[in-house]
């Protein structure tokens, strides 16, 4: 997934760009390779199957969150800390390990509810969302240390690892046997690939054992920077839950078909996102760097938004093709969901980064507007104006907050 890689950035500028370079490069190509296999996952497994499967990977998208608290409290404390920095990255892999050890327990007792509450019909396709959260927390844990010890390159690899064998060995799984469970035995397999480059990275022992507090502390910082992250991952995904359960199935994974495109906008300025997180972290550069952000992820939204217009029809191929033409005339307007999303998701990490709490309680409750305004739509036009409208609302209420915030800092720094 895609969208794990926002950690406190070195110290050192030009290690920064330097390092900077090759993980962007390197989240471009895993958000192409996770964008790859769901554009074949669609085309070969139809509407009705896709719709299935995209509900599951909203699902792990949203319950991969804690793999970000994790990563950015990993992160965070081997950088401010180096001198502890073999006791900190043991007591991550600990929590890392176990953490992901509960989550997968609890997913398999949850199963029967996810097959019911997304209509799968697949007692197994929603037991294997476990052998996916697994990998994927600790994978966390992994890309965390290797962050905070400025270790550039294995961290890219890590990344590369995280997209590129979904796609080969996903790709050639849903292509020999187009159903929903292996598709899911297919990201699965491989979410396995970054843990054993990981692994090789850190070597056997990744860090000295670390106390029980350790990771006790670890533990608690991660579910705090967690939740932040948590509610804006679930208000950008509830909305093919709600498809699931409110459409009828071939209008849900049309629904879900667009959505391909609108988490392609929505990843597309990661990277900015990536390289601006440090300057966030600064009072001094947080107004500036997030205004920028801001701008270059709108500017890349409205390209990407202006040419699923213009080339609907090619827009459409990376969809799923010909069986979701009665797309075709709307591609566009989920290419501008995604384009609200991606100014949303600088907003949020621009919270995370000053440590906001009160702006964070704004978005869950554009997710509950969300759910109750859209379970009274009836087609996939009415729940996607829903959806952009309290996004959209959504945004320029949480933009007004964080600039009152910024420009009221340093007046509380200075008294």
């Amino acid at each position: 997934m895609e969208d794990s890689t926002l950690v406190p950035a070195p110290t050192r500028r030009p290690r920064l760009l330097g390092g900077a370079g090759s993980i962007a490069v390197a989240i471009v190509v895993m958000n192409i390779g996770t964008y790859a296999f769901t554009m074949l996952a669609a085309r070969f497994l139809g509407p009705g199957d896709y719709g299935a499967f995209a509900g599951l990977m909203a699902l792990i998208l949203v319950i991969g969150v804690l793999q970000l608290g994790v990563q950015t409290a990993a992160a965070r404390r081997i950088a401010s800390a180096p001198e502890e920095a073999d006791a900190t990255a043991g007591a991550v892999m600990r929590v890392s390990w176990w953490a992901g050890l509960a989550v997968a327990v609890l997913m398999l007792l949850l199963a029967p509810a996810v097959d019911r509450l997304l209509r799968l019909d697949s007692l197994l396709s929603a037991a294997l969302v476990a052998m996916v959260v697994l990998p994927m927390t600790v994978m966390g844990g992994q890309a965390g240390i290797l962050q905070g010890q400025r270790r550039w390159a294995p961290l890219a690899l890590l990344f590369l690892a995280n997209g590129v064998p979904r796609v080969l060995v996903g790709g050639a799984l849903v292509a020999w046997r187009p159903d929903t469970v292996t598709a899911m035995i297919g990201v699965a397999l491989g979410q396995w690939a970054p843990v054993i480059v990981g692994a090789v990275a850190l070597g056997r022992r990744p860090g000295a054992p670390a106390p029980r507090r350790a990771a006790i502390e670890v533990l608690r910082e991660a579910v705090t920077n967690s939740q932040a992250l948590f509610a804006f991952f679930a208000l950008s995904n509830v909305d093919v839950l709600v498809a699931r359960n409110l459409l009828p199935e071939h209008e849900a994974g049309l629904y879900a078909g667009g959505l391909i495109l609108t988490k392609a906008v929505l990843f597309l300025p990661q990277f900015v996102v990536v390289l601006a997180f440090p300057s966030m972290s600064t009072p001094q550069e947080r107004r500036t760097a997030l205004l920028r952000s801001l701008a270059a992820a709108f500017a890349l939204g409205t390209l990407a938004t202006a040419g699923a217009a213009a080339l609907s029809g090619l827009a459409l191929v990376f969809v799923g093709g010909d069986e979701y033409a009665d797309l075709q005339h709307r591609l566009w307007l989920f290419g501008l969901l995604g384009t609200v999303l991606s100014l949303l998701q600088v907003l949020v990490y621009s919270v995370v980064a000053r440590q906001g709490r009160r702006s964070i309680a704004v978005v869950w409750s554009a997710l509950v507007l969300l759910v109750a305004v859209g379970l009274t739509t009836d087609s996939v036009s009415g729940l996607l104006a829903v959806v952009i409208t309290v996004d959209a609302v959504l945004f320029l209420g949480l933009l007004t907050l964080s600039l009152v915030r910024l420009r009221e800092e340093p007046a509380r720094a200075a008294t």
